[in-house]
């Protein structure tokens, strides 16, 4: 009864006039990156993360949320019309959507896709309402070596698992933690890496970073591999709504999926994209269609965007109740609250209960105006992919620029913001991901602070992360993370070697 009361409470914020507001420019923003391929949300959360500055925290992080649900939501319509995927999660509905589109029957691909990322969004603000106090109560018992433990498994846990392999990606987690100590030592007071640069005495901001890793490395990116708009695109509106067949084929898989991803999602260093390639696995598994699956199966676009929706809620849990972001978006997220002086963690469902139930209910306001949004302007979505690109991407550079100049009005700023993008775009060439890096920038100040303050409290004694047991399980998970994750990137490569050598022979 606690949580439908706080529940209601959170209704009443998110209704307010301002945050309904930003709510729909946050998804309607949202949607239209994600519908843009091989820019993400990433892009888009680091373009609107300066205009949160001017906002009300709550306003602020409701907008940003909007705007991460709402690129995955948009994601689908690019690889159901294009086989482009929006975003890389959205890259499993390539498999049936565009299967379905070529066949004439665009229409229902995007209707079911709406329907199910609908519904999976539903299903993860629903979880993270009932998981998210138990955890944030457990997690008021942490001392500093509790929280230093789990945000080293939150570090570990994201490279681990990174695209690249463990060693690249926890390379990256070190360079998110280097960065982060450049500027003030905030307990000494001492200069830190600055080289000797006055701009570098305050360390380097969070939307540099972001803008410059993810805005501009993706556009540099898309630009080599993108020359012009896309060819026209049609939809039969005669054939927009499922049979009834169709309709009862989808409302497993749409159940299924929105459970397997809410479980994935609140698994920091998972992410959306994980969710939904383990969704699409168990579903070709168990339906009884799965002889269609790739070929143009509905099942096999309802159960992807429902996972992959459904942990786009639940990756908020771990992010607001422990501190602990499970991908770069969730990172922002962090930094954003920051920023506006709110620390993640249990303490936030206490001292700001109204942000955190605002925000849940705001889920449920954000995903209504993305169904009503979706559906109607199919239309505008297919002929905004016919934009050329040459005039698509030095808008979004001049858009860049506006934000990250906003800062400081300090010209160097977009200097540094080009620097990390040609890095970015350096990363991506040598299948470096950047997103481990951004997340231990965000965590790596929390990181430093909690580890000084549990070693002052131990007299310097580095046993008490071990003798602790909350603290030592979270060690012993963490190292057995790491160890996995070493061990299948040396197996990954000794494969590839043998069968390089093989193919010689």
């Amino acid at each position: 009864m606690d949580i439908l009361t706080a529940f209601g409470s959170g209704l009443a914020t998110a209704f307010h006039p301002s945050n309904l507001l930003y709510c729909f420019v946050g998804v309607f923003l949202g949607t239209f990156i994600g519908v843009l391929p091989g820019i993400g949300s990433m892009a888009a959360i680091a373009m609107i993360l300066p205009l949160s500055f001017y906002l009300e925290p709550g306003t602020a992080i409701i907008m940003i949320a909007g705007v991460y649900y709402g690129a995955e939501y948009g994601g689908s319509i690019a690889s159901i019309l294009m086989n482009i995927p929006g975003t890389p999660s959205s890259s499993i509905t390539c498999i049936d959507g565009y299967p379905m589109a070529r066949s004439g029957r665009a229409g229902v691909a995007l209707f079911v896709s709406s329907i199910a990322s609908f519904g999976g969004g539903i299903i993860g603000m629903v979880v993270m309402a009932l998981l998210s106090p138990g955890l944030a109560n457990l997690a008021l018992s942490f001392g500093p070596a509790e929280y230093f433990s789990v945000i080293l498994l939150g570090l570990i846990a994201a490279s681990a698992v990174s695209n690249g392999g463990a060693l690249k990606g926890i390379a990256m987690v070190f360079a998110g933690l280097m960065l982060a100590t450049v500027g003030v030592d905030l307990t000494t007071g001492d200069l830190r890496f600055t080289m000797g640069v006055p701009e570098l005495r305050d360390g380097v901001n969070l939307v540099i970073v972001a803008m410059g890793l993810f805005g501009v490395g993706e556009l540099i990116a898309s630009i080599r591999a993108n020359s012009s708009g896309q060819g026209r695109q049609t939809i039969d509106y005669s054939q927009f709504y499922p049979t009834r067949a169709e309709w009862r084929a989808s409302l497993g898989p749409i159940l299924r999926g929105g459970g397997i991803g809410s479980f994935f999602g609140a698994l920091p260093g998972t992410g959306q994209t994980v969710a939904s390639a383990v969704a699409y696995a168990v579903e070709k598994k168990v339906s009884p269609n799965r002889a269609n699956f790739g070929k143009g199966a509905v099942e096999g676009v309802a159960v992807p965007e429902s996972a992959n929706n459904s942990a786009t809620q639940t990756a908020f849990i771990p992010t607001l109740t422990l501190g602990v972001p499970g991908s770069a978006s969730m990172a922002m997220v962090i930094g954003a609250l920051m920023i506006h002086g709110i620390t993640p963690g249990p303490r936030l469902l206490v001292e700001h209960g109204d942000l955190f139930w605002g925000l849940v209910a705001s889920f449920l306001i954000g995903n209504v105006m993305l169904l009503i949004l979706n559906i109607p302007l199919i239309g505008l979505w297919v002929r905004l992919l016919q934009i050329p690109y040459r005039y698509m991407y030095p808008t979004i550079i001049v858009l860049i620029c506006i934000g990250v100049y906003s800062l400081n009005n300090n010209v160097f700023d977009i200097w540094l913001t080009l620097f990390f993008g040609i890095a970015g775009y350096l990363m991506r060439l040598f299948r470096f991901e950047p997103a481990p890096l951004l997340i231990g920038f965000v965590l790596g100040p929390m990181m430093e602070e909690q580890l000084r303050r549990a070693l002052l409290l131990s007299r310097g004694d580095p046993m008490v992360f071990i003798e602790r047991p909350i603290s030592g399980t979270l060690i012993a998970v963490t190292a057995g993370i790491l160890v996995y994750g070493l061990w299948t990137t040396f197996r990954a490569r000794r494969r590839s070697r043998s069968a390089s050598i093989s193919m010689s022979e």
